[in-house]
């Protein structure tokens, strides 16, 4: 399993939120590009950008930040936030991103997901599942559908999608811990996952490396890498370690 450092930008500032609302926004950092060769400097594997602009208003206002990040480290770099169009895939992909991550489009829209799919291969496109009580959100987390987190992906699965990126809000920069109970029901579906959402602590990755052998492949990692109790290349060490006993 993987730790990805996560750098979610808002008016072009490395930002994180608290359950995804922007008056609960802190901003760590006014240069994203230096972030991300610092998650790199410590050992990141992958990179993990979210544009908080596009995922909340369908508008891009970062790309020239996220072209930079992917030009200035040498490991893959997944792009998310209003992605939900073939345009919007495309122009992910020129930017310099490894992957592309869709989320509302396929609720609204999955033929575009199909579509993507099939031009650019299903190990490029990922598909965030955001859940609030087990209930899938859209448009940046500000609305929640009736559909049902497992509903969504056995429909997804359907189309070609084999990853998802799965986070529960309500966990989301809270430092509650992984939601352990979604990720027990998303293992049915057969998918490959990627957790995110809530952890804290280097035990909290050890605790989600038990759900490997149901699909979980990685974790992305947000608000515990700006504070004091959480160091990326610990976490990469202890995995390490894990996998050498």
């Amino acid at each position: 399993m993987i730790v990805i450092p996560a750098i979610d930008i808002r008016q072009g500032n490395s930002v994180r939120l608290k359950q995804g609302k922007i008056d609960a926004e802190t901003v760590y950092s006014t240069d994203p590009v230096f972030i991300a060769k610092l998650w790199k400097a410590k050992g990141a594997r992958r990179i993990h950008v979210v544009d908080l602009d596009g995922a909340l208003s369908g508008v891009n206002i970062n790309e020239d930040i996220i072209k930079n990040i992917c030009a200035s480290v040498d490991v893959p770099v997944e792009v998310g936030g209003g992605i939900r169009s073939m345009e919007k895939v495309r122009e992910v992909f020129e930017l310099g991103a490894s992957y592309a991550i869709l989320g509302t489009v396929a609720v609204y829209n999955p033929e575009i997901v199909r579509k993507a799919i099939n031009k650019y291969g299903p190990q490029k496109i990922i598909v965030a599942v955001d859940a609030k009580d087990g209930k899938v959100a859209i448009e940046g987390w500000k609305d929640i559908t009736p559909v049902d987190i497992l509903e969504l992906v056995n429909r997804l699965k359907e189309i070609g999608v084999q990853k998802i990126l799965y986070t529960d809000i309500l966990r989301d920069g809270m430092f509650t811990g992984p939601d352990f109970a979604g990720l027990k029901k998303l293992s049915e579906s057969g998918m490959r996952i990627i957790a995110s959402g809530g952890v804290k602590t280097i035990d909290d990755i050890i605790k989600l490396t038990k759900y490997e052998e149901n699909g979980l492949f990685a974790t992305v990692v947000g608000s515990a890498l700006y504070t004091d109790d959480f160091k990326l290349e610990d976490a990469i060490r202890a995995l390490e370690d894990l996998e050498n006993k």
